[in-house]
């Protein structure tokens, strides 16, 4: 096994082929990976005191392996919602070059024991100082982060990618005490195998570790956690090759995306998205393998005026909320974490017109009438509102229409009126509205079976890929495109999601009709619950 660095720098070994070029760069997707890294960090309203903040660290958790299997072996799963001991990434490449390089960059956050003392040295849970802030005993987190060259040589490449133990202290003002802050040591490895699969196309194979032993594996989870990597994922840059994306690999490499396997983690492929999706699928010199589940090019809203902790949530949202928080609660957040409190001084000092651009942004809109084909299927609608969510979706669905407009049962893009004028809307009934689907029309009540297609299909619709589901309402996009709404049918809250109007969203040619007879007339079928337009839910 090759050992990739030495102190801080690529070995002989690693970058034997000595070419020289500039190593790939992670840039383009900072933004991206440091949302990840602190999911879920701290949640609002950012306070010790809040149930949901004493619960935390949920993404990416490699504990020791003893405590992670202490009631059997982990149960892999392709992200990392789950507790594990380790974490493996399978992804295509196709070599362009024999001297090609990869880096890796793996992250991971360690987590570091706040105690407050007072004057005499005694742990306290809290301390109000002389000028009346607060410090408060919590637990905070160290960003980590190990990064290492190789040459794709085929040979397998071992590094070390944990954190040592340590103690930091720091004097609070007028002698009223000092916060200790503690780190237990994290024992971690990467291993990294790059096989080649024939001509120029290689599988690589990335599998992070903790090394650890924990001692006592029924230990409560918050001692655990002190030895584990959180929000653990990978970021990956090739020189002279490229990556194949496993969400839309086109037809040719679709059995040898399907072939990867992945384990508490799921990679896509990172930078800015191209123009034209490619006849022969979707590549990137960069990927992000994640804990979290994303779609490929995943990329945080240019109005997002920073981190949240929560890229799940909409910023505007969160920031009225935080805005709301009464001169107590603030003080108590601010006493919680350093980062809480950076959240808070950037909210209390925002410029009207930075909130003003949270409210929601259109990238891009085909005016009705011109969208045909791929176009025609409003994925190039995108009603950001400023959250930072075009990598993620709260609800799962990741494709939800934005507004309902569109005449009552026509199928032509062209007749349809623009949503921005008066009476565009006028005559539409998403309950009773229909579509003509492989010669079979569709609307609410109808039975179908769901295809997503791979390319542009949602990471999330993915898994539904094969069920079974029941048309609750069509609805129109603002570039003319239509959106069937359905409810899963053996998902055991499909009654309620229709109840509350919370649906899936799929594209007329992403679903098969079952039954092949027409829609019940509307008169005598039952009128489904829509609730609200997606845009309000």
């Amino acid at each position: 096994m090759a050992e990739g660095l030495v102190d801080g720098r690529a070995s002989r070994t690693a970058l034997e082929n000595g070419s020289g070029r500039p190593a790939p760069t992670f840039e383009a997707m900072s933004a991206v990976a440091d949302a990840v890294l602190y999911e879920g960090y701290l949640l609002y309203p950012y306070r010790r005191s809040s149930p949901k903040n004493r619960a935390r660290w949920q993404f990416g958790v490699l504990f020791p392996r003893d405590r992670a299997e202490a009631d059997g072996p982990v149960r892999p799963g392709v992200s990392g919602s789950a507790d594990s001991w380790y974490q493996q990434t399978e992804c295509l490449l196709r070599v362009r070059r024999p001297d090609a390089v990869l880096r890796l960059r793996v992250r991971y956050l360690q987590l570091q024991h706040k105690q407050v003392e007072d004057a005499d040295g005694r742990p306290v849970e809290s301390l109000r100082l002389a000028d009346g802030t607060v410090q408060l005993t919590f637990e905070e987190a160290v960003a980590r982060e190990a990064e290492f060259t190789v040459a794709l040589d085929g040979d397998e490449h071992g590094f070390p990618v944990g954190s040592p133990a340590g103690t930091d202290t720091a004097e609070l003002p007028d002698g009223a005490g000092r916060i200790v802050r503690r780190r237990a040591e994290v024992r971690a490895r990467t291993v990294l195998v790059a096989e080649r699969l024939g001509g120029d196309l290689v599988r690589l194979r990335l599998r992070t570790t903790n090394e650890g032993h924990l001692g006592d594996p029924h230990a409560p989870r918050d001692r655990a956690l002190r030895h584990a990597l959180i929000a653990t994922h990978t970021l990956l840059g090739v020189e002279g090759a490229e990556f194949v994306s496993l969400v839309d690999p086109g037809r040719a490499l679709q059995d040898a995306a399907r072939s990867c396997r992945n384990d508490f983690t799921f990679p896509v492929l990172g930078g800015a998205p191209p123009a034209a999706a490619p006849e022969d699928g979707s590549v990137s010199a960069l990927l992000l393998s994640s804990p979290i589940i994303l779609p490929d090019h995943p990329q945080v809203a240019p109005e997002s005026p920073g981190d949240l902790h929560d890229a799940g949530e909409i910023d505007e949202i969160l920031t009225l909320r935080t805005m709301l928080l009464t001169d107590e609660e603030k003080r108590e957040a601010r006493a919680t974490d350093p980062r809480a409190a950076e959240i808070l001084d950037r909210v209390d000092s925002m410029p009207p017109e930075v909130f003003e651009r949270l409210h929601g942004a259109i990238r891009s809109l085909n005016p009705a009438g011109e969208a045909t084909g791929d176009d025609a299927t409003g994925d190039e609608v995108i009603a950001s509102e400023g959250t930072g969510n075009e990598a993620t979706d709260s609800e799962g669905t990741g494709n939800a229409p934005r507004v309902g407009p569109g005449p009552a049962g026509q199928d032509s893009l062209a007749a349809r009126p623009a949503w921005w004028q008066e009476g565009g809307d006028d005559g539409l009934s998403p309950a009773t509205d229909t579509l003509l689907v492989d010669g079979v029309r569709v609307g609410g009540g109808s039975p179908v079976r769901l295809r997503p297609r791979g390319r542009g299909a949602d990471a999330q619709d993915m898994f539904l890929a094969g069920r079974t589901a029941t048309v609750a309402a069509v609805f129109h996009d603002v570039d003319g495109s239509s959106r069937l709404a359905v409810t899963v049918d053996d998902d055991p809250a499909a009654e309620l999601h229709g109840w509350y109007g919370r649906f899936h969203y799929f594209r007329p040619d992403e679903v098969e009709p079952l039954g092949g007879t027409d829609v019940p007339d509307p008169a005598t079928a039952a009128e489904p619950s829509t609730g609200p337009t997606p845009s309000e839910a």
